[in-house]
């Protein structure tokens, strides 16, 4: 189980991931936004002249021509002169849902009936209505009504102006299913207006769009009927055309990541705009430009240059503060409304759109999963470091690409989320990287600190692979040292005596085993068993082990000195104490022997056993460390003297052996 949980949990990271992906594409879509606002505030779209311009209603026309809402006569002169100056498309981005209130027939209706008044209200009477005049002047034009679309039911609806939906799709595939959200009412314009124009478009611009408008609907859904945006119905009526075509995903020429996915076109006249799966046009935004606004108060001016708009498409609204259609975009915080609709009109003119196409989100699906595994799959084996290069490669090589083809194809390619899910699954697998490795150190530390120096314990937990923890075969040195006579002493103690004794005596030894980087293999009754050069390697293994047997043998006369005082003070008799030490120099096996229940980290071989005779022999020869041929050869500075040779039993060959 441990060797997966280093696998296990990244990828249950990983699927968490994709199954938020897949599932709340809409929330993961706030993350792509801002990356994709802040490329347009980098690189904004730059201005074409375009047949686009805004008839502004600024603050200085509402100035000249009073509060709004201006009379219809004013509107209709202003729909004249536009159309005698050679406008070809006039759109509004205003909904004339009342009647004109300066109507002669609306404004009678407020005064006193009294006798006085009858023969002005009979002349009143006659006089034409604003609403018609307007009617009239727009009939004439080619003029375009904006209407607004309400969530709360309403008897109001649009009618529809244009001849058709030409739907391209898989079988049973509808575009309607795709719009969103789906409105039940409207506010319209009054019938006369709404039966002089040539079109009729949704002005609703900020639906889904959290504040900030980035997406503007082509298309918008009232109950089971299809209505055009403002600017794609004033786009159609520009060219003179009755249908709209749609093409959905999923199709032979619109291939998709899966099927089904959503809208992908609406072509009307010679345009083919790109959407989103809603049918949503991306703002390619400019930032406000001075050149697209004409204001109203120079249309009624004797020096207005008509040439200025003939053959233009207009839109008619209003950049006044006070009229409230203030909007946010990417590039303006203050944006007009009606600039937001002239944009896209404009986008539409030259063909700079920003494009998101279906197959971007199974893109970086499939980006974010090839990552995550191969994170997932070389960091527990490769390590942090590699791996943090490899994730650090991913998130440059995705910012990179993406950048490239916003600038290159104005494809809208998320960087962030692909970047911030990678960073998470190698943040993860590092994590349990660190774990594993101080698990490991803390084991290290526990198995190995009753053997080792605290120094050696702590170089050992640093560099782990520097203990080869399966067992090898290598160069090592043996020291066996034993008390003599320990069972004659130990019965002249009782069990607590002989406790303190075992300890004043074995803590020094042990100490000095460990002051010269030996290693403790075991205590075996009054023996200790050591070895050098494992689990780390030590060159001088010979010599460090001959060096800690000479100061063990030091200790013992202070430690017999200081028994006699003791002993002298307390009355009883003194018995010296005397060590045998074996040591011996070869090969031999180290490493965790014993079984599956219990083992332990020590050394086998007969160079091994040959330091264990070695010290038997010390009691024969009478001397207190006895050293086999290798380790003789290995300390001539220390000069040891040849005591013979003997025979070992168990082996064949005979072995020289010094004294220390």
């Amino acid at each position: 189980m441990r060797k997966i949980i280093p696998y296990l949990i990244p990828a249950l990271v990983l699927t968490g991931i994709l199954f938020l992906l897949y599932q709340f594409p809409d929330q993961i879509e706030d993350f792509r936004i801002m990356v994709f606002d802040n490329y347009q505030r980098i690189r904004p779209r730059i201005y074409k002249d375009t047949p686009v311009r805004i008839i502004d209603i600024d603050d200085k026309s509402l100035e000249r021509f009073g509060q709004w809402p201006w009379p219809r006569t004013v509107l209709a002169k202003l729909v004249t002169r536009l159309s005698k100056a050679g406008a070809q498309t006039i759109a509004f981005d205003v909904v004339f849902a009342e009647p004109d209130r300066t109507s002669p027939k609306n404004v009678i209706r407020s005064w006193p009936d009294v006798p006085a008044l009858q023969a002005v209200r009979s002349q009143i009477d006659v006089m034409p209505d604003h609403d018609l005049l307007f009617a009239e002047a727009a009939d004439k034009a080619r003029v375009v009504f904006a209407f607004g679309l309400i969530a709360a039911p309403d008897r109001n609806i649009p009618a529809v102006k244009y001849g058709g939906f030409l739907e391209h799709g898989a079988p049973g595939d509808r575009t309607i299913d795709y719009i969103g959200p789906a409105y039940k009412g409207a506010v319209t314009n009054i019938p006369s207006l709404e039966k002089a124009a040539r079109g009729l478009g949704g002005f609703n611009i900020s639906s889904d769009e959290k504040g900030m408008i980035r997406r503007a609907p082509a298309l918008f859904r009232l109950r089971d009927t299809i209505y055009p945006s403002l600017s794609l119905e004033a786009m159609r009526v520009f060219q003179e055309v009755n249908v709209f075509k749609v093409s959905l995903a999923g199709t032979e020429t619109n291939a998709s990541f899966g099927e089904k996915t959503g809208i992908v076109s609406v072509k009307t006249g010679f345009l083919d705009i790109p959407t989103d799966k809603r049918g949503r046009i991306w703002l390619y935004d400019t930032g406000h430009r001075p050149e697209r606004f004409i204001p109203a108060w120079k249309v009624f001016s004797d020096d207005f240059d008509a040439a200025s708009i003939d053959g233009k498409l207009l839109f008619v609204g209003t950049s006044a503060t006070g009229l409230k259609d203030i909007r946010p975009t990417p590039l303006n915080t203050f944006a007009p409304g009606v600039e937001v609709h002239a944009q896209i009109a404009e986008q539409m003119f030259t063909g700079d759109y920003l494009r998101r196409p279906d197959w971007t989100e199974g893109a970086e699906f499939l980006y974010i999963c090839v990552l995550g595994i191969l994170l997932i799959a070389l960091l527990p084996s490769v390590g942090a470091v590699w791996c943090a290069f490899l994730g650090a490669a991913a998130i440059g090589f995705a910012v990179w690409y993406s950048w490239k083809l916003y600038v290159d194809e104005n494809l809208l390619i998320d960087p962030l989320v692909p970047s911030l899910s990678i960073l998470l699954i190698y943040l993860v697998s590092s994590f349990l990287r660190f774990l594993k490795t101080e698990t490991e150190r803390g084991q290290i530390r526990g198995a190995f600190a009753r053997y080792l120096s605290p120094e050696l314990v702590t170089q050992l937990a640093k560099n782990p692979k520097q203990l080869k923890l399966g067992g090898e075969t290598r160069e090592m040195t043996f020291l066996f040292t034993d008390i003599r006579g320990f069972t004659t002493l130990a019965e002249g103690l009782n069990a607590q005596e002989l406790t303190v004794f075992m300890n004043s005596f074995m803590t020094p030894m042990t100490e000095i085993i460990l002051k010269h980087k030996g290693t403790i293999d075991k205590y075996i009754g009054d023996c200790i068993m050591a070895f050098w050069n494992a689990p780390l390697s030590d060159a001088d293994h010979a010599r460090n082990a001959c060096h800690a047997a000479l100061e063990m043998r030091e200790f013992l006369s202070v430690f017999n000195e200081r028994r006699k005082k003791e002993a002298e003070a307390q009355g009883r008799p003194f018995r010296e104490i005397k060590i045998g030490i074996g040591i011996n120099t070869g090969l031999a096996a180290v490493g965790n022997m014993g079984s599956e229940y219990r083992f332990d980290y020590t050394v086998l071989g007969d160079e091994v056993n040959l330091a264990s005779r070695l010290e038997g022999l010390t009691k024969q020869y009478e001397t207190t460390i006895i050293i086999g041929p290798n380790t003789a050869n290995r300390i001539p500075e220390l000069k040891p003297q040849e005591l013979g040779t003997i025979q070992i039993r168990g082996m064949t060959v005979p072995k020289q052996i010094f004294s220390l």
